[in-house]
């Protein structure tokens, strides 16, 4: 799995011009899955996020976790994120997990980050969608399951 992370002031996305989710403070994620990735990738992931000290303390170092901030995440799946693109002009996608696989361990990762108490709103798995939200920071990180 890989995942995109921003810091995120505000964050929503719309779906044919409704809100489907929305949070104040706290993430956005853009989650790919990949045809090796399984429900071990889905833990490590959602162990790690929540736990990384990303958000600023009193003293302005990154000491505080989202969970001790008590942030929310914005989950949108993003296929886009296993995208070729060393051959040609235009992204291979062949790395993506195919639609079902892929639908499974989304909503696996976001009910493993339920479980641990943290707000999750989602965009609409296979939409096209609109994410807008306030880079705090900036802060961007990618991670993969394969790199644990």
């Amino acid at each position: 799995m890989k995942v995109v992370l921003q810091r995120a002031k505000d964050a929503k996305v719309t779906v044919e011009g409704a809100t489907v989710g929305a949070i104040s403070k706290g993430l956005v994620l853009l989650v790919g899955v990949t045809h090796e990735d399984t429900e071990e990738d889905v833990k490590y992931l959602a162990e790690k996020i929540p736990n990384l000290r990303i958000f600023e303390d009193e003293s302005e170092k990154m000491n505080l976790s989202l969970l001790d901030v008590e942030g929310a995440i914005l989950s949108v799946s993003q296929f886009t994120l296993y995208g070729d693109c060393r051959k040609g002009r235009r992204p291979n996608f062949m790395g993506a997990a195919k639609p079902d696989k892929a639908e499974l361990l989304y909503e696996k990762f976001n009910g493993a980050l339920r479980e641990k108490g943290i707000i999750v709103e989602t965009g609409t798995f296979g939409a096209m969608m609109d994410v807008s939200f306030t880079n705090d920071g900036p802060v961007t990180l990618i991670l993969e399951s394969k790199d644990k």
